[in-house]
């Protein structure tokens, strides 16, 4: 791997010939993670050079690098290993460097240093997420997905409303952006996260420049026994369906056509990091990432078309839900090995709004997971036929940038974007969105998909002309006594590892501070209830505990009404039902919550 020692996630490629059956592979879809499609424990045993450390609030670690160094020597010593503090990640987890690629036991002698200690809240591996499609080379000249009753996404039905993403920034994580005149007016400045500079390809670290080298590989380039292949500008693909210019003559139409797109580049040759992609998160979304200049643009919606397998880990779904918190919508491809979704991440992560793929007579996609997803958008299913793509902005190298060009490609990464597109233009036409309300209005106006859906396709076909009627602001149901905001969405909530789920209730239109009785109504299904704990954020960001765990408490389910004195914030703004599980073997969910004030 030329000297690089990451553990990687990159591009997943599934093939038109393995996609009919056949065994042969060639790059077309995106399945499993590479650069093994052995699977969760392949990834697993894999050489991990960089482990992810969490520490308690309390802890001199979770503060200071000084001490977060000293405790990284200490365990390395204990273990027979050599340990280095790297940096501070956004999310104020350490990055630790394992010098030697470790597996096997040495590795889990380290993890079992960490993990034994009571000031270390977790440690995960730094694993690799990959791009969810790779590209075809066939040419394609109608948009279908934006258009056509049977399977298209209403698109057109939505543009005679007049909403176009003005005003609407978008972030890609992606592979960055290779320059394009069909985008080029919509590119605002992002920055490149790719933190090792062999991964990057561009002879640097972390830079302002978002720009794409290529990532194209050799054999044996990113593990042994790896297959050579080509360049995919998969973030480029990415942007033009969320944002290609609209109506110069040219090219394509993208959903939300005068939104602008924020590339913010995690994947470069053989993939990238965990770690990078929770800083780029963190950063994409207004959050503070130790040496990186401030985002002075935030995005209103992360577009994620990449994963990998395993559980989400808890840097990732930390950097989500500090997006979350600031007001960002996060959507995520669900991936494409024909699995269940929740076996992938960051699918499986909490606040986010996971999308499957359809083909062009409306079926789940023969790639597409399934199961645990939110919605469904077309993805496209070039092994059947060229003409059945997503058509989009690309460039025709193989290798370094050539000439730019279009092409159809197909997988979840292609359906992803047509949720953040949906979700700009909804942006723009009512700004005080929260992100449970995009994500509730897709859900509720979604379609039922025309064809087949095995497993699972979530609330069914994404509807855009339908969920723009819909969206309009928030308003409140009047109720005697006060008035009321519920948020009725279904949020899983993670079993026994300690994790917190948000879920969030924006308040608009009511004036001053909020009551000294403020009415909060629960209603939670979970068996064994005393393994919960719930709790009331403020838009402050101030804690109100409803219920403490209690290990006697076995009844199921937590449905009652708290009384909150929150007469020291302001009413309006975004209130948060924060639910953590701390003991394992008992699962649930939010079912509803609401405020009365």
């Amino acid at each position: 791997m030329n000297g690089s020692r990451h553990l990687r996630i990159s591009l997943l490629a599934v093939t038109t010939a393995a996609l009919l059956g056949s065994g042969v592979t060639a790059a077309v879809a995106a399945p499993v993670a590479q650069p093994s499609p052995a699977g969760p424990k392949a990834a697993a045993d894999a050489s991990v050079e960089r482990l992810i450390v969490g520490y308690e609030k309390k802890a001199g670690e979770a503060g200071s690098d000084a001490e977060a160094e000293k405790d990284a020597r200490a365990k390395g010593r204990k273990a027979g290993e050599s340990l280095d503090f790297e940096r501070r990640l956004g999310t104020g987890a350490a990055l630790v460097d394992l010098g030697d690629d470790l597996k096997g036991r040495p590795l889990q002698d380290v993890i079992d240093a960490f993990e034994a200690d009571p000031d270390v809240a977790y440690v995960s591996r730094d694993t690799r997420m990959y791009a969810m499609a790779a590209p075809n080379d066939t040419y394609y000249g109608s948009q279908w997905d934006l258009y056509e009753s049977t399977a298209g996404m209403n698109v057109e039905n939505a543009w005679t409303g007049g909403a176009t993403g003005q005003g609407v920034n978008v972030a890609v994580i992606d592979t960055g952006y290779v320059s394009h005149s069909d985008l080029a007016a919509n590119i605002v400045p992002g920055y490149d996260f790719i933190s090792d500079a062999w991964n990057a390809r561009d002879n640097s670290g972390r830079d302002s420049n978002p720009a794409d080298p290529g990532d194209w590989t050799t054999a044996n380039e990113c593990s042994s026994g790896s297959q050579p292949s080509n360049s995919s500008w998969h973030g480029t693909h990415v942007a033009g369906t969320i944002a290609a210019v609209a109506d110069n003559g040219k090219g394509v139409a993208g959903i939300a056509y005068h939104a602008t797109v924020q590339p913010v580049r995690v994947l470069g040759r053989c993939g990238g990091s965990t770690a990078d992609i929770a800083d780029a998160i963190v950063w994409a979304s207004g959050g503070s990432v130790p040496g990186v200049p401030v985002n002075t643009d935030p995005a209103d919606v992360i577009n994620l078309s990449l994963g990998g397998s395993g559980a989400c880990q808890t840097v990732t779904q930390d950097a989500i839900n500090g997006a979350v918190s600031r007001g960002t919508t996060v959507v995520v491809a669900a991936g494409n090995s024909n699995a269940n979704a929740s076996l992938f991440t960051p699918a499986n992560c909490s606040n986010v709004i996971s999308v499957a793929a359809s083909d062009r007579e409306g079926n789940r996609a023969s790639y597409s997971n399934y199961g645990p997803v939110d919605i469904t958008a077309p993805g496209g299913e070039t092994a059947v036929s060229s003409a059945n793509g997503i058509l989009s902005t690309l460039n025709s190298s193989t290798t370094s940038p050539g000439a730019e060009t279009y092409k159809a490609y197909q997988g979840t990464s292609m359906a992803t974007p047509h949720i953040a597109g949906l979700a700009a233009l909804m942006y723009e036409k009512d700004p005080a969105l929260t992100p449970s309300r995009v994500e509730s209005l897709i859900k509720d106006n979604a379609r039922a998909l025309p064809g087949s859906c095995s497993g699972g396709c979530g609330y069914g076909l994404a509807d855009a002309a339908r969920t723009l009627s819909a969206t309009g602001g928030g308003t409140p149901d009047p109720e005697p006594g006060g008035q009321t905001f519920t948020n009725s969405e279904n949020w899983s909530i993670p079993d026994g590892d300690g994790r917190y789920v948000y879920s969030n209730i924006q308040v608009s239109g009511v004036s001053g501070y909020a009551p000294s009785d403020l009415q909060v109504a629960v209603d939670i299904k979970h068996t064994y209830r005393g393994d919960l704990k719930v709790q009331l954020v403020a838009p402050n960001g101030t804690l109100y505990t409803l219920k403490n765990t209690s290990a006697s408490d076995s009844a199921d389910n937590v449905i009652g009404t708290y009384t909150v004195n929150a007469s020291s914030h302001l009413a309006s703004g975004t209130w948060q039902l924060r639910v953590t599980d701390v003991y394992s073997g008992d699962t649930g969910y939010i079912d509803s919550w609401s405020l009365t004030f």
